[in-house]
């Protein structure tokens, strides 16, 4: 976690999700950072806001069988299925080398039913050193659970309200955008206790291999992430923000930090890099170095200032 000399150094990138200080506004999106280790030749992880794991379940699971990802003009179809290590496995083998970094663990929550959501989180909430939950409503490339509970008000509000009554941790609802109304299920989220709301996931696509036509997927479908999604992103992002009182995350193309601060400028707190990871490893360092760098040109001292500033 971040502690008050580093929350007040210059440049007041600091923000707050719920009770949850960052140091800044910049996380890694769960599911393009391994578990956190698997970047640290390449990234200084104590410079992030916050590091989110890969989705976690109750027990390991090996996801679906390839071909599970596909490059697409401007972004990439993946269709990997939540493959992880289980959340007690997770909790051993994982998240002690994530504990001498001084930055915030978030733990991304998956399950197939209420009850194993509930269930993995309460093991979270015990664990030492992890500092949010993060409640993933909205895999589009997983065949129960997912998207399914994503695409439902009444199901996200009380998947949201059963997390809250069984950890103490902030806890941030991350939403599909594959719904009619973002800024619906976002005030779903809100009104069942949700600290935050990250948007978008991943959108729903394929991709078809023409001369054997077949899929490229043998998922058939997945979720297309990238630079392809950001302008849908943004306006959810602008939606929901809109709409809500609690923090909204912004996710989904973020390749630079022109993109990250035109999130910012539409109303979300903070960001997660997630495709970006892939491209360029050290993607998150050189997206603070260039928030650092526009509040410094445009004399801004309170990275809080550009949250919402967006003229209409």
């Amino acid at each position: 976690m971040t502690n008050g000399k580093n929350q007040d150094r210059p440049g007041k990138l600091a923000v707050e999700i719920g009770t949850l200080k960052l140091k800044n506004p910049v996380m890694t999106a769960s599911g393009t950072f391994g578990y956190g280790e698997e970047y640290a030749p390449y990234v200084d992880l104590s410079r992030l806001g916050a590091i989110i794991v890969k989705g976690l379940s109750l027990k390991p699971r090996l996801g679906n069988p390839g071909p599970r990802i596909m490059e697409t003009p401007a972004g990439m179809l993946n269709a990997i299925g939540l493959q992880n290590v289980g959340v007690k496995n997770f909790i051993r083998d994982k998240l002690p080398y994530l504990r001498q970094f001084d930055t915030a663990i978030i733990a991304n929550v998956y399950g197939e039913t209420i009850e194993e959501y509930l269930r993995v989180s309460e093991i979270l909430t015990a664990a030492d050193g992890v500092h949010a939950l993060e409640i993933n409503v909205s895999c589009p490339n997983v065949k129960k659970g997912g998207v399914a509970f994503g695409t439902d008000p009444d199901m996200v509000a009380e998947l949201t309200l059963g997390v809250k009554g069984i950890t103490d941790l902030p806890v941030i609802v991350k939403l599909s955008p594959n719904v009619t109304d973002i800024a619906v299920m976002a005030k779903a989220a809100e009104a069942a206790g949700a600290d935050a709301v990250s948007l978008i996931n991943t959108i729903t696509g394929m991709s078809v291999n023409i001369d054997k036509r077949i899929p490229h997927l043998k998922n058939v479908t997945g979720g297309l992430s990238g630079p392809a999604i950001k302008p849908i992103a943004l306006r959810m992002v602008w939606q929901a923000a809109s709409q809500v009182r609690i923090p909204v995350i912004g996710v989904g193309g973020i390749m630079s930090a022109a993109d990250a601060l035109e999130f910012f400028i539409v109303g979300a707190r903070a960001i997660q890099v997630g495709t970006a990871n892939f491209v360029e490893p050290r993607a998150t360092m050189c997206i603070i170095e260039g928030i650092e760098a526009y509040m410094k040109r445009h004399q801004i001292i309170d990275m809080n200032a550009l949250v919402g500033s967006l003229r209409i």
